[in-house]
């Protein structure tokens, strides 16, 4: 860490002052985790398991839940345990592995909802070429790259960080550790780290959502020469990526696309994101996609009869 580091150990304001409201948001949030970590791993099962979700879309969905249990799990396990504690610390160098990790998840499931754009793009405009552009070795390549870019996103993101002294106060006002937060605790002024954390996150964030939105503009033009069947499968699918992508996007150009600041509303902001949307997911899926739920049940019925045969 910095040489002129005072502090050691880091205190959370949190999301609520009041106990009950804090008891209150525990039995939510609790539940909601919970059904993140079922439902995504789930998904990761199913496609594993099932013979008939064997295409790259899926290999690149099973990978985004399990980015999405990843994520979740480096925040919500600590914030949902704070709620019950008086007083909400975390060590210094915890901290700095929570923004590690955080970041690596997040810009690795950015890159992989890219990837997936890029998927549906081939799939649509380029059917004939399709197994040949979207082959094995080139998806394993893609999802090794959406990791190796999160990674490498990370590792700036800490060599800005760990060089900044930190010598009190010691409360972030916040309910888990992230730059902007973690940037008005440093004795020194850190409005550079302030513009390499807009270069780093904020403009990853606004030129990989543009390239979506631009990705499937083209998937809808292309779509106007497929058949009415053709049209109505490709979209529900789009759709689906689309609805994780606004999810997913909105919140991030809005906390990143800026100087670093106070808000009240970045925390539920943050929420939002954290908590809600890794749950979502598996919904969003799962609910528009009839292949997927074919091969849950058929997943539970196999369970089912080999738990009865005697």
């Amino acid at each position: 860490m910095a040489r002129t580091n005072n502090v050691t150990e880091l205190i959370f304001s949190g999301l609520f002052q009041d106990p009950e409201v804090q008891r209150a948001c525990f039995v939510v949030f609790l539940p909601v985790y919970l059904a993140t970590v079922v439902g995504n791993g789930l998904i990761v099962l199913t496609v594993r398991v099932s013979k008939s979700l064997r295409s790259p879309m899926y290999f690149f969905l099973s990978h985004l839940s399990l980015v999405e249990i990843s994520y979740s799990s480096t925040v919500v396990p600590k914030f949902i345990t704070d709620l019950l504690s008086k007083i909400k610390t975390i060590s210094l160098e915890g901290c700095v592995a929570q923004i590690f990790f955080f970041h690596l998840f997040g810009v690795a499931e950015i890159f992989l909802l890219t990837v997936m754009a890029y998927d549906r793009y081939v799939a649509i405009c380029k059917p004939l070429h399709y197994t040949t552009i979207m082959s094995r070795p080139v998806c394993h390549r893609l999802v090794a790259a959406s990791w190796l870019g999160g990674i490498v996103h990370s590792m700036v993101q800490i060599l800005v960080t760990v060089q900044l002294p930190f010598c009190g106060p010691n409360v972030i006002d916040h309910y888990f550790c992230d730059l902007h937060p973690l940037f008005r605790l440093a004795c020194t002024d850190t409005s550079v780290e302030g513009v390499v954390v807009l270069a780093n996150s904020g403009l990853i964030s606004v030129f990989s959502f543009l390239l979506l939105v631009s990705s499937y503009v083209v998937i809808l033009v292309n779509l106007r020469s497929h058949s009415a069947e053709g049209r109505r499968k490709a979209l529900s699918t789009c759709a689906s990526h689309v609805t994780v992508v606004v999810l997913f996007f909105g919140p991030a150009i809005f906390l990143y696309m800026r100087p670093p600041s106070t808000f009240t509303e970045d925390k539920l902001v943050a929420v939002f994101y954290t908590v809600v949307t890794p749950m979502l997911n598996p919904i969003i899926y799962t609910l528009r996609n009839a292949e997927v739920k074919v091969a849950m049940r058929g997943l539970w019925g196999r369970k089912v009869n080999s738990g009865v045969e005697p």
